[in-house]
């Protein structure tokens, strides 16, 4: 059962791809990297030795520089996949481990190896995931996607204490994750190391993280997160807040630090941080939970927005500490934080600046787990025999994004569930003419984001659009699926794809999407890069050649019990695979469609972005969790807007701008960000929803300039029952929400750091 790898040598190793002792299919195929690419790599293979003695920096690096992938001076790329692997062991390195752009650095799952720095360490970071060769990252932060590291120890405690250390330099942007990680620092009084530090970039998603000693455990500015499930233990401050949007923590165990969250960056004359969403969290033995420089004249005026739900304190005699002292007292006992935020309000009229308590939203049981929302992490298979699993390259698909693979394919997911396998999605670009159909029981895991991409006639009638990949055969079909580490997409002209169909109806354990993204364009091998599409400023003429999707993802009427974790659909704004990553215009109809009757939905740091009519809209739905969603509207709009190219589907409950917008001045019909519609029980923990273009043009998204890219952007519509958004940021849009076409909220009352907040709004 043991696949064959080519190459130098043999891991006769007898546990699941990439659980302890690795025995797997070594094919997968990169189709533009070149002849004899690596997209595996073991670093045992390249010199690592693993055994706390020798040094193995520069056999590390060799393994990820095999075959040449995108590093420095490289914008970015989609050709060059890698997936560089770290049997158990000790890896002493004396400086940075940097990750190539696309390259995934994994560890033995089930005996997480350890990167230790020797004493005399140099550089910024065990592993540099965006080296400074220059005065400016070597990677554009907001353009870094598709990079993940998992299952490590990194270990700073030889360095001296007082010696300036970092864990993690992690600047990067979507499709990006950390997960299963442990930072061991020195717990010593004169220690400055920090665990985790990020500077800039626009999260991003990351979770099941443990920091142990240290200064800080993660110091961190981004535009927008999701983390959850980090432990923080006897660092002196658990988590410092340099900047943000947005950011949304669920899970957080912080225990015997001095200061849980310190948000008080640039003090209350000139506030960094824009908001923090914390739910379901605890802090044990902390003096101070929360450090702010929020008060009632602060500036700007909603910075340092806070908003907490069900927050534990043990031994924690201040939860919120401002300039002049206790702003929410603690205990030195026990009690939970049922909900408290400050900020400005709309309940749902407003705006009304609080600081205090706060009703708790009404959860619904469907949506939690030991009264917390429910959360799972990506499985890994790291217990299956390698036995367990089913190669589809093995299998007969070719993945060289030419061949017709839609049997071949078929056929290894048709096996794969039959004897009760995992399905291992060997890196490639699997093309097909007609729909995949992933039946209940299927379990696929891909190689460092193989494709399946979508071509042909099939795909293109925008009066019958198809799913490329359909999960469940009939909307409503019972059964259970787990997804991850994948990307579904498109290739040339296909009006009529919708990318994801999910019609499983999943009850007790839900169906999972880990890691699994649609990638609309931008890339080598989609046809619709700078050759075939390239932005067009001024003109409000559509390509046809550019019609790329009807629509990302659509969750039917009898689907339900569906968790979404790290998922970003994206139609490319820019050619990733340009040198000057050079803008392009790509015609994708409608985002995420969910119509599901019943839910429960679970939505944990997902993104859409760049869909012509709307990126999240939610119809006739309830029992909805949505952690951090974060939005871009395509950026030539409104030259063309949105009446073009797809017409309005009444079916589907497609946004009738032509109605919608008479008598409604500026950018008006510009594609929603959010949309509800008759729906109930929508809790949204975290929403950033941005609008940064006119025409190409970024002078319409500043204060400065009056917030002109587009008059609104949010919309709550028809019946609506607890349907709460924490933490709403909004750029670029006059209108911040609107209810039954009314406006509810207003950019210019809210000012923020760059977007403009609302801390709570509750729909009544």
């Amino acid at each position: 059962a043991c696949f064959r790898r080519r190459g130098p040598a043999v891991v006769p190793d007898t546990i699941g791809p990439l659980g302890s002792g690795r025995c797997r299919a070594d094919q997968g195929f990169a189709p533009f990297a070149g002849s004899n690419y690596p997209v595996f790599r073991n670093v045992k293979d390249y010199g690592a030795k693993g055994d706390g003695v020798t040094d193995d920096t520069a056999a590390i690096n060799a393994a990820i520089n095999a075959g040449n992938p995108c590093g420095r001076g490289c914008a970015s790329t989609t050709m060059t996949p890698a997936v560089v692997y770290f049997p158990a062991g000790t890896y002493l390195i004396s400086s940075s481990i940097i990750p190539a752009y696309f390259t995934q650095l994994i560890g033995d799952a089930s005996s997480p190896p350890t990167l230790k720095a020797t004493s005399n360490f140099a550089g910024f970071g065990l592993i540099d995931g965006n080296p400074y060769y220059t005065s400016t990252l070597n990677w554009k932060s907001v353009n870094v996607f598709f990079r993940q590291v998992r299952n490590f120890v990194i270990d700073t405690t030889n360095i001296p204490p007082a010696t300036a250390a970092t864990g993690i330099h992690w600047p990067t942007a979507q499709a990006t994750s950390l997960q299963n990680i442990v930072f061991n620092m020195p717990a010593t009084s004169d220690v400055v190391h920090v665990g985790l530090f990020m500077e800039e970039g626009s999260g991003g998603f990351l979770t099941d993280l443990t920091f142990n000693g240290g200064a800080t455990g993660a110091s961190m500015g981004n535009q927008q997160y999701t983390m959850r499930n980090l432990k923080f233990n006897n660092c002196k401050t658990a988590i410092i807040q340099i900047w943000n949007w947005g950011w949304t923590y669920h899970g957080l165990s912080i225990n015997n630090c001095q200061v849980g969250i310190d948000m008080s960056a640039g003090g209350s004359s000139a506030l960094n941080v824009g908001s923090v969403t914390l739910i379901d969290s605890s802090f044990t033995n902390v003096p101070v939970a929360v450090l702010t420089a929020w008060t009632t004249s602060s500036n700007p005026a909603t910075a340092g927005s806070l908003v907490m739900e069900n927050i534990a304190l043990n031994n924690v005699p201040v939860a919120v500490q401002g300039p002049s002292g206790t702003m929410l007292a603690g205990t030195t006992g026990s009690t939970t934080i049922a909900a408290w935020g400050n900020g400005h309000s709309y309940t749902p009229s407003g705006p009304t600046q609080f600081a205090g308590s706060i009703t708790a939203n009404s959860r619904p049981a469907a949506l939690l787990s030991n009264g917390r929302y429910y959360t799972r992490s990506k499985p890994q298979y790291e217990t299956l025999s390698a036995s367990s699993f089913l190669s589809a390259r093995s299998a007969g698909a070719k993945g060289d994004g030419a061949t017709d693979d839609t049997a071949a394919l078929q056929s290894a997911i048709n096996n794969a569930v039959s004897q009760g396998k995992v399905l291992f999605l060997d890196y490639g670009l699997y093309r097909v003419s007609s729909t995949i159909r992933i039946p209940p029981g299927a379990k696929i895991v891909g190689e460092s984001f193989p494709v399946i991409l979508s071509s042909g006639a099939f795909f293109n009638d925008v009066n019958n659009p198809q799913p490329v990949v359909q999960v469940g055969s009939s909307s409503g079909q019972a059964g259970q699926v787990e997804l991850s580490d994948f990307i579904v997409s498109t290739q040339n002209v296909q009006a009529g794809a919708v990318c994801i169909e999910w019609n499983l109806a999943s009850s007790g354990t839900p169906s999972g999407m880990w890691d699994v993204h649609v990638r609309i364009g931008g890339y080598t091998g989609s046809q619709q890069q700078v050759a075939q599409c390239p932005k067009t400023p001024g003109s409000s003429t559509v390509n046809s050649n550019c019609l790329t999707a009807f629509m990302g993802m659509h969750v039917t009427k009898g689907a339900s019990g569906l968790y979404m974790e790290n998922v970003w659909i994206w139609t490319a704004d820019h050619d990733i695979d340009d040198a000057q990553n050079t803008q392009i215009s790509l015609y994708s109809g409608r985002g995420l469609y969910i119509e599901s009757q019943s839910g429960p939905l679970w939505l944990w740091g997902t993104a859409v972005e760049h869909f012509v009519l709307y990126q999240y809209q939610l119809a006739n739905t309830g029992n909805i969790f949505m952690g951090q969603i974060q939005t871009e509207t395509p950026y030539f709009q409104p030259t063309p807007n949105a009446l073009v190219p797809y017409s309005v589907v009444s079916s589907l409950n497609d946004p009738d701008f032509s109605a919608s917008c008479a008598g409604v001045s500026g950018n008006c019909a510009d594609a929603w960000a959010l949309r509800v519609i008759g729906s109930h029980d929508v809790l949204v923990y975290g929403a950033g929803l941005y609008s940064f273009f006119d025409n190409y043009s970024t002078d319409c998204s500043t204060f400065s300039a009056g917030e002109t890219c587009q008059q609104r952007i949010a919309s709550i519509e028809g019946s609506a029952s607890n349907v709460n958004v924490y933490n709403l940021n909004t750029i670029g849009a006059r209108s911040m929400l609107n209810r039954d076409g009314a406006q509810v909220a207003y950019y210019a009352d809210n000012v923020n750091t760059f977007a403009s907040n609302v801390a709570v709004y509750k729909s009544g």
